[in-house]
């Protein structure tokens, strides 16, 4: 592929990476990890700081968009001279829209926090957005390991793509492990912490297409 068609698809890839991980850097010392198994403290949380939520929502969202753009841009550029790459792009879109859901749901529970007696409607809504997300990590797993094959890369990086494809299907399967609850704060930043090599994996891509 060629570096100067492809910056632009390198600059949404690491700007993806970059948004949803200052995301994360404001949620996990905040406090403000949504936790359905929970609910009255997930509320009260949000309640207390709504700003703080909102910031880091928009990051989250503008983080999820650009990952779906750079699924769209890299099916267009390649559709033509590399068909194959069209199912690891589409994967990578998906997981996009995966995570817009999700972040749809967050942005319900913000304003369900202001109203009364709203806690057993938001801990439904708190499970729909954690299985969002929960299916836009298996999507971005399984965009990577299909990009491990479909893209011509170096042995080196196609033995990272493995590696971090393993850990992306190992957070997938950690919420799973905690029941119909879904996972709590501990679980997740687990979640968080394995699905990083899947984020580092794109990013060395990215630095690829930048360069």
């Amino acid at each position: 592929m060629n570096r100067e068609r492809n910056r632009p698809l390198g600059a949404l890839l690491a700007a993806a990476t970059v948004l949803m991980v200052a995301s994360a850097v404001i949620v996990v010392p905040a406090g403000l990890t949504l936790n359905p198994s929970d609910t009255a403290a997930t509320l009260a949380a949000v309640r207390a700081r709504p700003g703080l939520h909102l910031l880091e929502l928009g990051l989250d969202v503008l983080g999820w968009l650009a990952l779906a753009a750079a699924g769209l841009t890299l099916a267009a550029r390649e559709l033509r001279e590399r068909p194959g790459v069209l199912v690891p792009a589409g994967l990578l879109a998906l997981a996009g829209a995966a995570g817009l859901l999700h972040d749809a749901g967050n942005l319900a529970v913000t304003q369900m926090a202001a109203v009364p007696d709203a806690e057993a409607a938001a801990q439904a809504v708190l499970l729909t957005a954690k299985w969002s997300v929960n299916l836009a990590g298996l999507l971005w797993t399984a965009s990577t390991a299909v990009a491990v094959m479909a893209l011509p890369l170096p042995e080196a990086l196609r033995r990272f793509g493995v590696a971090a494809a393993v850990s992306g299907l190992a957070a997938v399967v950690l919420p799973w492990t905690a029941g119909a609850a879904g996972p709590g704060p501990v679980l997740e930043q687990a979640g968080y912490a394995l699905h990083l090599p899947v984020m580092a994996w794109w990013v060395v891509l990215a630095w690829r297409w930048l360069r």
